[in-house]
This record gives C-alpha cells, structure tokens and sequence, in this order.
C-alpha cells in the first residue's frame, strides 16, 4: 500500500462529511469557503509539538480531539461559531496504527462540533500539530481583550486547577482512579463555544484560560489598561481536588498551570441581569471572582486580607519528560 503524502491525506484526512458552506475541500490546491453575509471570519491558529505539549506516548485518538479542542476554545473566547479548519501535521514515521486512531479522535471532533477539515499538510520530523480553526461572528459583535473597563465585575465560567492536578498525575504516573477525572480534564478539554456565543453583547472583555488565572487575566489588564482585584476564596476549586492536594495546591494550579479552557471574562453592572439569564439557557456557570479597577496591576485578597501570589503560569520552553 502506498504511504505517500496524498495516500496520507486521502486515507486519513479526508473526512466523510463537509458542511454546506465547503465550495472546495481536501484535495485541491485550496480550501473555498462561503462566509455568512453579515458576519467577520475570525481565525486562530495553534501549534501542539510532542514533548512540550504533550507527553509521547498519549493516546492518539485523545490528541487529536484536544489539538481540536484547544483550538475552538479560541473561538468561544472571541464569541465565534466555527465552521472549518486545517491541520498541518509533522509526523517522524508512517506508522498506521496510530494514524487510524488520530484519525478517528479528528474526526469524531469534527462531527461533534460541526467544523470541517477542509485542508493542510503533512510532512516528515519531529511530531508536531498545528490546526488553523475559522469561524464567523456577526459583524462588531466580536469579544475581544481591550473593552474591561474600571467597575466591571471578573467573571469565570467553571472550575480553575483540574487540568493542572491532571498534567502533574501524569507526570508522577498515578493510577489511582480518583486520579482519572483530572486526567480526563487535561486530555479531553471541553471549549466553552455556547456560552462565548451567549457573551456576545454582553462581556465587555474575553479571553479563554489556556495559560493559567494569573496570566490570562494579565493579558486582558494590559489590553484594556486597568488593574483587577481578585477574590481568592471566590475562585472555584473542586472541592475533591481540595480534598487530594489541599486548598493552597489547588490553588496554585488554579493560578498558574492553566489548560482549563474556561472562559474568564468581565461584565458591566448593567449587563449582570443578561447574564444570569444566558447563562442559564446555555447550561454554562458564571462565577464572579473580582472586579476590574484603576492601576495596571491585580491585587489578591483573602478574606479582605492582601495576600501574596506567585504565579508565573505556563511556560512554552519547559519540555514534558
């Protein structure tokens, strides 16, 4: 059987279903895409390498659906619906077996979430993955990091430090099924795509935690120029990760380890009311963990003590081992 770069594609890439608004998919020169009148195409594009990503040895149906998942949860932070993307995979070797597995994580993902495969590139070295995912939102109702204003109350949308405990059980190799749920945390993350879409026209500022609380919210401070105070008893934890690590361990994951793919985002006094109420229809939480104030720094407060954080959040240049 041939296992050349086309025979590749065609045998592993080339899904069985393509949305109504694919004109030309896999196998030409170009993808060509019918964008929705009255909306803006909005494009993210990720990179996953084995070793920095992701352990070697994951499984790969697992990693295919988190290349895709991580993916759409920069949609969801802008408020986009997607619709398609491409993958550009690097691979060391032919090797069958794992191509069907990655093949059916890819997918399974793309049925689940309605986006179409609808081109890349495939070629030999180190393992790596890069998708480039595209959605459309209606014009000017776009989120972005740049709108939190001085007043604004600091909202996420569901547990912070999971994924954190998961990657570290990995690391430590622990089989306990307690375990097992942070594990499933960190390899399947979940995109919080409706609630972004319900955000629209009422988050003021978005942005989804892929490199931790501290960091993240960081990012949103310095676009938008004002400062935050966080409430650290109103960060939520699970209460059974409390339970395995302590409070303060949880904590920090919550801070710092990132990969939670929650959305973190910020609302006016106005819009609190609207909240509550997309929220409840979308099935999503909205936690209220702070407020955004003057200055171009966060202060932590514990009990209405100010309390010193360390937090660095996660680094791109530390390997797996």
């Amino acid at each position: 059987m041939s296992t050349g770069e086309f025979s590749i594609i065609e045998r592993f890439f080339t899904l069985r279903r393509n949305r109504k608004d694919v004109v030309v998919g896999v196998g030409d020169d170009g993808a060509v895409l019918a964008v929705p009148t009255g909306h803006h195409l909005v494009v993210s594009t990720d990179t996953l390498v084995s070793g920095t990503h992701f352990f070697p040895d994951i499984d790969p149906e697992k990693l295919a659906f988190k290349t895709v998942a991580v993916n759409l949860s920069d949609l969801a932070a802008m408020g986009a619906e997607p619709a398609w993307m491409t993958l550009a995979i690097t691979l060391p070797e032919i090797d069958e077996d794992w191509l069907d597995e990655f093949a059916k994580g890819l997918e399974y993902a793309s049925d689940y979430y309605g986006v179409s495969l609808v081109g890349g590139d495939t070629t030999r070295g180190p393992l790596s993955l890069t998708v480039t995912i595209h959605g459309t939102v209606p014009e000017g109702r776009s989120l972005r990091r740049d709108g939190a204003k001085i007043g604004d109350w600091i909202y996420v949308t569901g547990a912070l430090g999971d994924s954190g405990a998961g990657l570290q059980a990995l690391y430590a190799k622990e089989t306990g099924a307690q375990w097992q749920p942070f594990i499933d945390r960190h390899l399947t993350p979940k995109p919080r795509l409706a609630a972004g879409i319900a955000l629209r026209g009422i988050a003021t500022a978005a942005m989804d935690l892929s490199d931790g609380l501290s960091s993240d919210l960081g990012h949103i401070l310095e676009a938008s120029g004002v400062g935050a105070q966080i409430e650290l008893e109103r960060v939520p934890l699970n209460p059974t990760l409390i339970e395995l690590v302590g409070r303060e361990q949880a904590l920090q994951h919550a801070l710092s380890s990132g990969e939670d793919y929650e959305l973190l985002f910020m609302v006016s006094d106005s819009d609190n009311g609207a909240l509550s109420t997309m929220m409840a229809e979308t099935g999503n939480q909205a936690i209220c963990i702070g407020q955004v104030v003057a200055g171009n720094s966060i202060t932590y407060r514990q009990d209405s003590e100010v309390m010193s954080v360390a937090s660095t959040g996660y680094n791109h240049f530390e390997e797996l081992q």
